[in-house]
Formats: structure tokens, C-alpha cells, sequence
């Protein structure tokens, strides 16, 4: 004699299960930016990046198109050639010291292809883009976050 199950008939699902967790891009970049101009000067920009405790930013022309990006590492470029050529650092402006050939992300790329790029091309920060405008900015940290907070969820 067999064994009976109570249970009833099981269910067929054929659907997959559809994976909730936030995994792009747009859910973990910062939205608030700093952003700067090419004619403003690298003073003002290492002020304000001590002011809000950042490495870099945007640089945005008048219409607000990205046209390049200004870093920490920019500013070193000034501070060296100031003593080198025995310069105050007071005159020199953004757009002669920014990275103007700037690398960007769509904002619905997945955080997994955006460390992917992080990877590939050594850099701290990325502007994200969506119909050519910037929306925001996601940095190796917030990539970091991500996984993390996604750690518990299978990939």
C-alpha cells in the first residue's frame, strides 16, 4: 500500500521570480552635486572641495552640459606647476587643469556593469547621464554600499 499526501495537487508556476532589490545605477548615485565651471578658479574649487569634504566634480557650462571633470589630482597638477614656474595658483582657472575627455554612465546601468567600468578604467567617480544631461554622480564607494546592502540577495 502506498503512501498518501494530504497536501493536495501542487501549483505549476512557470513564471520566474522576479529579483526586487534596487541594483541600478540610479538607486545608489548621489544626486546633490557640486559642480563646477571652467572659468572659475582652482582656489575656489579646493575651497569648496574641503568645504564638502569631496575629492571632485562635474564641471558644467553655462547651459549645463557636462564639460568636463575636476579632481584632486587636477589641483596637484596647479600646485606643482605654481612652484615650478614660482606662480601664485590665484589666476588659473578650472578649464585649463580639468579632464576634459570625461567617461559617463547611463543611470539605468546595473551597479554590477558600473563597477565593471570602475575596473576597467581606474577612476573614483563617474557622472551619470540620462538624455544627455547629468543627473548625478556615483563613486567607487557608493558601488561598495550596493554590494553590500545586497549582499544578502542572491545575484
Amino acid at each position: 500500500m502506498g503512501i498518501k499526501s494530504f497536501m493536495g495537487p501542487r501549483a505549476k508556476t512557470t513564471t520566474k521570480k522576479e529579483y526586487k532589490a534596487p541594483i541600478l545605477v540610479t538607486d545608489y548615485m548621489t544626486r546633490k552635486l557640486v559642480t563646477f565651471t571652467p572659468d572659475q578658479s582652482i582656489l575656489a574649487v579646493m575651497e569648496l572641495f574641503t568645504k564638502h569634504n569631496i575629492s571632485g566634480g562635474p564641471v558644467l557650462d553655462d547651459n549645463g552640459f557636462l564639460v568636463g571633470i575636476i579632481s584632486e589630482a587636477d589641483c596637484m597638477k596647479t600646485i606643482s606647476e605654481s612652484r615650478y614656474f614660482n606662480q601664485p595658483i590665484l589666476d588659473k582657472s578650472v578649464e585649463k587643469f580639468m579632464t576634459k575627455e570625461v567617461e559617463t554612465i547611463p543611470h539605468d546601468m546595473s551597479i554590477f556593469d558600473a563597477a565593471n567600468v570602475f575596473d576597467k578604467h581606474n577612476r573614483r567617480r563617474l557622472p551619470v547621464m540620462q538624455d544627455g544631461l547629468i543627473v548625478g554622480q556615483i563613486s567607487r564607494k557608493d558601488i561598495v554600499v550596493a554590494a553590500l546592502r545586497l549582499s544578502g540577495q542572491n545575484w
